[in-house]
């Protein structure tokens, strides 16, 4: 438990630097630190002007590692992501010049604004933590996190996501308008410029650490089940055409492990994967053409699947 309570400590210390910067958004800070603390990427949608790019920005400058910004427009090619290789004369050879993945922490901003073929350079390092360039593969740096952001795909301009990639995003959060009296408070904020003025609060070593803490955190049997019943539930309702993934199975497991920790706990509870369900699995569902026409919502649908899957009993176990 003493290594489940340092970490819940530095966790913690994270989403407190991010709200220095992020006014009235704790939840979403947490998720994404949980995200961070199982080495999941992030993806956030929402409107232009919310603070998406800055919660990103908080948190890269919350842990003492590196951190590239990748502003995807249209003209981007899969080489500025990934890295290219460039013939050097005096060498007799070519070099590689890593692209700007090549970092611990990258933002993928408005990457729904890029093309399919951009957008699927991010494929691989998501999915494997590499590149392969020319028949050569190269690492990026550990811990290493994709944070992408993206307006609604009803904003001109914009390419939906394929499902292969969002697949590969652990969560999807959003921040939404702020309340009256928190945005009196960011108005003070932005006049300080608290965002660019944060000071780490964690190192790349700290979160490599709470990594493998997260992985050996004690997951019951019967909270394993009740994961794949909720998974099993998305693939055969009715206003759903395509439900979550063995890879959406994963993810809940690893992001209730996280949340855990970030409790200060080492054991997960049914009520972690209440939770964390419809962040982990709503972008995952596509919706049935019924659903759509009746308005529907992937996060609807999830809440009631979430109460027609009944829960089991657990009872505290060590790691």
């Amino acid at each position: 438990m003493k290594e489940v309570s340092e970490a819940r400590e530095v966790l913690n210390a994270v989403v407190q630097n991010i709200e220095k910067a992020i006014i009235g958004k704790r939840r979403t800070a947490e998720l994404v630190v949980m995200a961070m603390s199982c080495g999941g990427h992030v993806l956030i949608e929402d409107i232009p002007g919310v603070g998406k790019t800055s919660l990103v920005s908080a948190l890269a400058r919350s842990v003492d590692c590196s951190f590239r910004r990748i502003q995807f427009t249209p003209d981007i090619l899969p080489s500025d992501v990934t890295g290219f290789s460039l013939y050097n004369p005096k060498a007799e050879d070519f070099e590689f010049h890593p692209g700007a993945v090549m970092s611990n922490f990258v933002l993928a901003d408005e990457i729904n604004r890029t093309s399919p073929k951009t957008q699927a350079s991010l494929l691989e390092v998501m999915e494997e933590n590499q590149v392969t360039v020319d028949l050569h593969t190269y690492t990026p740096p550990q811990p290493f996190m994709v944070l992408a952001t993206q307006n609604p795909t009803e904003y001109l301009g914009t390419y939906p996501l394929p499902e292969s990639e969002i697949d590969r995003f652990i969560i999807k959060v959003s921040l939404g308008y702020p309340e009256p009296e928190e945005e009196i408070q960011i108005l003070n904020v932005s006049q300080k410029g608290a965002a660019s003025n944060l000071s780490p609060v964690a190192t790349g070593e700290d979160i490599l650490n709470i990594r493998e803490i997260t992985s050996k955190i004690y997951v019951d049997e019967s909270v394993r089940k009740y994961i794949i019943d909720i998974v099993g539930s998305t693939r055969s309702h009715i206003d759903l055409a395509l439900g979550a993934s063995p890879r959406g199975s994963i993810s809940l497991f690893r992001m209730a492990q996280s949340r855990a920790v970030y409790c200060g706990r080492d054991f997960v509870l049914p009520d972690d994967i209440k939770f964390l369900a419809p962040f982990v699995l709503g972008h995952r569902l596509v919706l049935s053409k019924r659903a759509r026409i009746e308005a529907k919502s992937a996060q609807d649908i999830m809440t009631n699947i979430i109460k027609a899957v009944r829960a089991p009993s657990v009872t505290a176990q060590p790691i």
